[in-house]
C-alpha cells in the first residue's frame, strides 16, 4: 500500500522504518521483525511489553526530530501511524507527544498500554484527525480490539473515525486504500513540501 500511496501523493514523503528481529513470546521465542515483544493476544488489556514499546517510540521520535530539525518539516505537516505493530507504535508516539501532528493513521492495530495510556497521554493531539481502519474478519488483531480502542479514544474526546471493512482479514483492501488516500488529501493538502510517517 505504501508504494501505491506514494505514486498517488507525489508531494508527500513517506518513511517506513524497519523493525529489528527480536524474540516473540507468542511465537515460541522465534526471531521476528517486531517493534516490541508480544506476550499474549488474549485480551486488549493483556500484559504488554511496555519497555519495548517505549524504546521503539524513542526511535520514531528520532526520525521525527531529524525531519523537523534538518528538513524543516513542521510537525503539523506530518501524519504518523502504521499497520499492526506499526499502528500500535504510531498511536503510542502520537498520543504521548507534545508535538501536534497533521493526522494519525491506525490500521489493523490496537491501543498500546490500554489500561494506562490515558494517564501518560498529552493533549497535543486530542483534536488531530485519526483514521482507524480495521477488517471485521481479522484473525490476528481481533476487530473487537480495534473497536474497543476507538471507543476509548472517543471517551476521551479524540477526533477518531472507525472505518470497518467487511470480510477483510489482517491486511488491506481497495476500499481502505481509497479511504486512506482521501484522508491524506484532506490532512495534507498540496501546499508545500510535505511528509508522512508510517
Amino acid at each position: 500500500m505504501g508504494e501505491q500511496l506514494g505514486s498517488s501523493l507525489p508531494h508527500v514523503k513517506f518513511i517506513f522504518p524497519n523493525a529489528p528481529a527480536i524474540p516473540i513470546t507468542v511465537n515460541g521465542g522465534m526471531l521476528t521483525p517486531a517493534w516490541y515483544n508480544i506476550l499474549s493476544m488474549s485480551t486488549i488489556n493483556r500484559q504488554q511489553d511496555e519497555n519495548g514499546m517505549l524504546q521503539s517510540r524513542q526511535q520514531v521520535m528520532q526520525i521525527i526530530r531529524k525531519e523537523v530539525e534538518q528538513n524543516k518539516i513542521p510537525t503539523n505537516r506530518i501524519v504518523i501511524g502504521g499497520f499492526s505493530q506499526g499502528c500500535v507504535l504510531g498511536l503510542l508516539t502520537a498520543l504521548t507527544s507534545e508535538h501536534r501532528f497533521g493526522g494519525i493513521v491506525a490500521l489493523s492495530g490496537y491501543m498500546p498500554l490500554y489500561d494506562t495510556i490515558m494517564t501518560i497521554a498529552a493533549d497535543a493531539n486530542r483534536k488531530t484527525p485519526v483514521f482507524w481502519g480495521h477488517g471485521d474478519a481479522d484473525a490476528v488483531v481481533k476487530y473487537e480490539y480495534g473497536k474497543q480502542s476507538v471507543e476509548l479514544l472517543q471517551e476521551h474526546q479524540y477526533n477518531v473515525k472507525l472505518h470497518t471493512y467487511p470480510r477483510m482479514g489482517h491486511n488491506a483492501c481497495p476500499q481502505e486504500f481509497r479511504d486512506l488516500l482521501k484522508f491524506f488529501k484532506e490532512t495534507l493538502p498540496y501546499e508545500q513540501p510535505l511528509m508522512a510517517k508510517a
